[in-house]
């Protein structure tokens, strides 16, 4: 019997995902480092360097901090105006074949053994079909599904490609 759900997903839910995305990856890590880096060095040379110096290290330090964030957002948003598949209900249904999604008249099959990954966040089921696409299926509108989900995945993916809480 397949699992069915509809799911309607929001800017915030794409902002979840690029966030988890962008921070799971070097890039992501990379710039929190530099950030945090950047303000460790405006702390420690306060009162040894000019003000100047100092005022753009923490400037530097901040923007690291602050625009990946930002950007994400700005790009959630505009992906959610652009897309009109994004806007619409997704109806899914997953069984033994794979994962089938239907919106309007479009249908889309990923079959098991296509899945790249499978992961949950705190927020979100994240069904990877390769590095850098996913189906975001926010767990609030799953209706409690997710054992199922998570049970049928078990039996359906290698352990490696599984990383469900």
């Amino acid at each position: 019997m397949p699992i069915e759900f509809d799911i309607k997903i929001t800017a915030k839910d794409m902002y979840r995902f690029n966030m988890h995305h962008a921070y799971t990856g070097f890039q992501g890590i990379f710039a929190t480092v530099i950030g945090i880096g950047v303000l460790a060095v405006a702390a420690l040379t306060y009162g040894k360097v000019e003000t100047v110096y100092t005022m753009l290290y923490i400037l530097f330090g901040v923007l690291f901090l602050v625009y990946m964030p930002v950007s994400l957002w700005m790009r959630s948003k505009r992906q959610m105006l652009v897309s009109p598949v994004l806007k619409e209900t997704l109806h899914y249904s997953l069984d033994e074949k794979g994962i089938h999604v239907a919106v309007n008249d479009q249908t889309g099959d990923l079959e098991w053994n296509m899945i790249y990954k499978m992961i949950s966040t705190k927020s979100n089921l994240l069904i990877y079909s390769s590095r850098v696409n996913a189906y975001v299926i926010p767990l609030a509108q799953l209706g409690g599904r997710y054992g199922e989900i998570k049970a049928l995945a078990g039996r359906k993916l290698e352990k490696y490609r599984l990383r469900l809480k």
